[in-house]
Order: C-alpha cells, then sequence, then structure tokens
C-alpha cells in the first residue's frame, strides 16, 4: 500500500515537474498582445528619465554623487527629455487632413443638432439627462412633456 501510494507522487511529480518543459515556447493565444505606438513609447522614455532624474536628485542630497558629476548627468537627463518631448510634440501634431476630418465631424455634429434636438436636455440649465426622466438630473425642474416620448 505504501510503495503503491510513493510510486504515485512520483510519477505526478515528474509530471508536474516535465510539464513546463515540454509546453510550446511564445506567446499564447492567452496572451494580450502589446499595442506599442511611437507616441506611447516616447512617453514610456521620458517618464524613466523622470524618474532617473528624480533618483539623481536623491542621490546627490544623499552626499552619494559628487557635485561635477551630478551636474553632468543631470544636464544629460535633461536633454535626453527635452529630445523626447520635441519628438512627442512632433508625432502629437495635427495633420490638414486630421483637421479636414475634425471639421467635417463638427458639421455633422452641428446638422445632426440643428434637425433633431435632443429631447433628454433640460431647458432650464441644459444639462443632458441619459435616460427619458420626468425630472432633470442635474437641477430638479420638471422636464416637458415632449421629453418622455421616444
Amino acid at each position: 500500500m505504501e510503495l503503491g501510494i510513493a510510486i504515485v507522487l512520483v510519477i505526478g511529480l515528474a509530471v508536474f515537474t516535465v510539464t513546463p518543459l515540454l509546453a510550446p515556447e511564445g506567446p499564447t493565444e492567452e496572451a494580450l498582445p502589446i499595442d506599442v505606438t511611437p507616441l506611447t513609447d516616447l512617453k514610456r522614455r521620458r517618464m524613466v528619465v523622470y524618474e532617473n532624474l528624480q533618483d539623481l536628485e536623491f542621490e546627490h542630497k544623499a552626499g552619494k554623487v559628487a557635485e561635477e558629476d551630478y551636474k553632468s548627468l543631470r544636464e544629460n537627463h535633461l536633454a535626453e527629455a527635452a529630445q523626447l518631448m520635441l519628438a512627442s510634440q512632433e508625432q502629437e501634431e495635427i495633420t490638414e487632413h486630421d483637421l479636414m476630418i475634425e471639421r467635417q465631424v463638427a458639421e455633422r455634429r452641428a446638422q445632426r443638432k440643428s434637425q433633431n434636438p435632443d429631447p433628454y436636455v433640460c431647458p432650464e440649465c441644459e444639462f443632458e439627462n441619459p435616460l427619458p426622466v420626468k425630472y432633470c438630473g442635474n437641477c430638479g425642474k420638471q422636464l416637458p412633456q415632449q421629453s418622455h416620448k421616444k
């Protein structure tokens, strides 16, 4: 009986140990894909530089970094942060194509608003109620009857 239990435990331990070694390498379907855009990468790198600057300040105040080393490292970090900030701004610049799209969206919103006024907007405080209600969710005034009809 004891021999049988020992054999089952050894086999279970062997399976537990060998299973990860036989698993396929690389990302599985369970792993989430990482969507890294150039802009998010620049922002992440900039945050790392800011953290490095904070660490440098702390180390200098603690007396672990010499004054001349502190100054040169600080200048390097600030220059790198400035470069990353400039690159981020270049990535965020709106192009003419983007402006055209924004204008078209604004025009369509204006058309839609003029054609179909929102029945859930309070005429008193202009709060947009999310559902058909009898009273305004912001000021508590009773809404006109038309706002209850769909």
